[in-house]
């Protein structure tokens, strides 16, 4: 296969994994920020963490994935990235070591502080990765100080500008808005009408951030440099979605609304690729030390063997993850839980 067209193949496979990563695991970080707010009961917390309890290490999966993709494909992307936002990536690690052990933990003690203590882990385990992915990702497209040799020269407080806490604070009320949506859907009773109100209050929130995020990425970045002022039919569609999701959550369609939030993560991230390629990280100290698709490839050869790979597990997998979402389908309740 031409050498071109696999570099861009495996771009765009990326960018597939990070997206459902983003639509599944986004939930399952949206519904961890709200377990203390929606939930005024023992029994209400664990609907609540029972209506993510079968997808969420599952939806980690993609990431998992999404890695090693770079990893593999793209080995000077994935060295310089990691090397990039390595204290950042260290502090997402914790809270998500802690938000899988709480998981774990929880039920094994029925007293009450126990079982407190790690709904505010996962709480915590939650917010941080919901927070610091919108920074990483407009990090990615603001650009970083890289210099020749791919080397990042800047420290951690490099990667906190305005620009990127304004894509955090997107990111962080976006997720939010998107388990909200979830949880209204997946839970019955007096914790959907709940969500459903929380829902509600997020969502003028989550568009004029947004809107926040859309100037603050044409004064920061290059994004309207490079698709124009007319973005084109994908960042249109993640602006209209979102826009829509209002009327959904207010006549509670909540499978509207969740397809609706979920197709505005989508577009978000599929609009930050576009904006990238053929980049994959930008320098701000010179765009020649920007890394692409050319420079940060495997060899030619190694992204045939992997394609072939692909081509052979990649169905498998999602035919498994969506027999689970089929299997775990109904609607969890407070009998359910207790049962």
């Amino acid at each position: 296969m031409d050498v071109e067209f696999l570099r861009t193949l495996w771009f765009i496979l990326i960018a597939v994994l990070f997206t459902g990563f983003f639509f599944l695991e986004g939930f399952d970080y949206g519904v961890g920020i709200l377990l203390p707010f929606v939930a005024k009961d023992d029994i209400d917390r664990r609907v609540v963490i029972n209506t993510i309890g079968p997808f969420w290490d599952g939806n980690e999966v993609w990431l998992l994935t999404a890695g090693g993709a770079i990893f593999a494909a793209f080995p000077n992307w994935y060295a310089t990235m990691f090397s990039s936002f390595y204290l950042a990536l260290a502090l997402m690690l914790v809270a998500l070591i802690m938000r899988g052990v709480a998981f774990e933990f929880r039920s094994k003690d029925a007293r009450p502080k126990w079982r407190s203590f790690w709904d505010w882990a996962i709480f915590f385990g939650s917010f941080v990765p919901a927070l610091l992915w919108g920074v990483a990702l407009t990090n990615l497209l603001q650009g970083l100080p890289i210099d020749a040799k791919m080397q990042y020269t800047g420290d951690f407080f490099t990667l906190l500008s305005p620009y990127t806490l304004i894509g955090g604070v997107f990111s962080l009320s976006l997720l939010t808005l998107h388990g909200a949506v979830f949880l209204s859907m997946k839970a019955e009773g007096l914790v959907a009408d709940r969500a459903n109100a929380i829902a509600s209050k997020l969502w003028l929130p989550a568009v004029v951030i947004l809107g926040m995020t859309i100037f603050a990425s044409d004064v920061w970045t290059d994004m309207f440099k490079k698709l124009g002022v007319n973005p084109g039919v994908i960042p249109l569609t993640g602006i209209a979605t979102l826009l829509a999701s209002g009327w959904f959550i207010r006549t509670k369609h909540n499978g509207w609304a969740f397809i609706m939030t979920g197709v505005t993560i989508a577009t978000s991230v599929i609009t930050i690729f576009m904006t990238l390629f053929p980049r994959v990280m930008i320098s701000s100290t010179n765009a020649a030390y920007s890394l692409t698709i050319d420079n940060a490839s495997s060899t030619p050869y190694t992204l045939s063997v992997m394609t072939v790979v692909a081509v052979i597990f990649v169905p498998i997998v999602l035919v498994y993850q969506g027999w689970t979402y089929y299997t775990f389908r109904k609607r969890v309740t407070r009998q359910s839980v207790q049962s």
